[in-house]
């Protein structure tokens, strides 16, 4: 098996790091630079590994935080999780057989959905590099979240990763607004020839949010799964429709300054 740490990064997530913790009871070193929680997050997260190394720090940006707890790390191979993601039995097999290949840098895995402990057919969560070599990697800011600069060749793991938030729904909502005004401001602040598909629509206000909604209700099949398929299909739809409301407001707010 590859020399790695595990990296998490935690604010008030009681509702999900023990679930995180507990697949990753074979990881030799845990590295969770934690936002100053409020909640039990810390005592959690002592209890449940007896190799977590804790340290906390502000949060300003997501990259950031990543690139800090990136830097108290001391093996060569690196695997960064949210504290919303779960291992499955599928990629821990995978990841303990893993052999050592120089010229590659970063592994990237698939993500299952889940509500509550039950699996989604599908999702518009996209594959994300998860396992990566410290040296050749590393985050930077894009809109409200952060993606990783990769030097050299990625591929792809079998098993997926479960990706369960149960954290309350308030929350939730609250994180939404946050991201929405970042994302507006981003979207707003990019060329149009720059912005990707996705994007471009999402600009033409109030359009992404009825798509996203039968996309993933009659496209997806997430109409099939029940209760749990429809709170996706609404949580992603409202995530839409606040990034309109906030495309307007920014709007307003640029035209106010001319």
């Amino acid at each position: 098996m590859i020399d790695v740490t595990a990296l998490i990064l935690t604010f008030n997530e009681r509702e999900n790091i023990g679930r995180t913790l507990a697949a990753l009871s074979w990881a030799k070193q845990i590295v969770l630079v934690d936002s100053f929680s409020t909640d039990e997050t810390i005592e959690i997260a002592k209890a449940r590994h007896p190799n977590i190394t804790i340290t906390q720090r502000r949060f300003d940006t997501h990259a950031t935080q990543w690139n800090f707890g990136l830097a108290q790390i001391r093996t060569p191979w690196v695997l960064a999780l949210d504290a919303d993601y779960e291992l499955s039995p599928e990629l821990i097999d995978e990841l303990e057989n893993l052999q050592r290949a120089d010229e590659i840098s970063a592994y990237e895995a698939k993500f299952e959905f889940r509500i509550f402990g039950r699996a989604l057919r599908a999702s518009v969560y996209p594959p994300r590099p998860i396992l990566f070599r410290k040296a050749r990697c590393n985050y930077y800011d894009d809109g409200h979240t952060q993606r990783l600069a990769v030097t050299g060749l990625t591929r792809q793991l079998s098993g997926p990763v479960y990706h369960d938030d149960r954290k309350p729904l308030s929350g939730w909502m609250r994180a939404q607004d946050r991201y929405a005004t970042i994302e507006a401001r981003h979207l707003l602040a990019t060329p149009v020839a720059q912005l990707n598909f996705q994007d471009r629509l999402r600009r033409k206000i109030f359009l992404a949010a009825p798509l996203m909604f039968f996309y993933l209700l009659f496209a997806r099949g997430l109409l099939l799964d029940g209760w749990p398929g429809w709170f996706y299909v609404c949580q992603r739809t409202i995530a839409e429709l606040l990034l309109s409301v906030r495309l307007l407001i920014e709007r307003e707010k640029l035209e106010t300054r001319r």
